[in-house]
C-alpha cells in the first residue's frame, strides 16, 4: 500500500522555522519526482517547491530563497526546511510523489498526503 506521511506541522509565530517531512513507502521513491504544494481556506492548492530524481529544484516565487526542499531516498523522504515564515504561509501542506499523466491525477501528481497544517501567528 502506498503510504505518505508528514510530520512537522506546527504553530509558529511570524519569522520562526519550521521542517516538515513526508515519509513514503509503497512505490519506487528514488523513480519519482516528489514536490510540496499548500492549500489555504479558500483557496487553490498551489505548488510551494518541487525536486526531480536528480534534485532538479522548482520553486514558487514567493518561496524567495526562505524554503528549502530536499529528499533522501535512502530514507524515502521528503523534507521542507522554512525559515522566516511569514503569516501568509499559514495553510495545509501536502507532499505530492510521481507524475502522472492519466485524466484524475491533481496536478499532474499519483499520490499525496494527507495534509499538515502549518499556522503563522504575529
Amino acid at each position: 500500500q502506498v503510504q505518505m506521511v508528514e510530520s512537522g506541522g506546527d504553530s509558529v509565530q511570524a519569522g520562526g522555522s519550521l521542517k516538515l517531512s513526508c515519509a513514503a513507502s509503497g512505490f519506487e521513491f528514488t523513480s519519482c519526482a516528489m514536490a510540496w504544494y499548500r492549500q489555504a481556506p479558500g483557496k487553490e492548492r498551489e505548488l510551494v517547491s518541487s525536486i526531480s530524481t536528480v534534485r532538479t529544484i522548482k520553486d514558487a516565487d514567493y518561496v524567495k530563497g526562505r524554503f528549502t526542499i530536499s529528499r533522501d531516498n535512502a530514507k524515502r523522504t521528503l523534507y521542507l526546511q522554512m525559515n522566516i515564515l511569514e503569516i501568509e504561509a499559514t495553510a495545509v501542506y501536502y507532499c505530492a510523489a510521481c507524475y502522472c499523466t492519466v485524466p484524475g491525477c491533481r496536478n499532474g501528481f499519483q499520490h499525496w498526503s494527507q495534509g499538515t497544517q502549518v499556522t503563522v501567528s504575529s
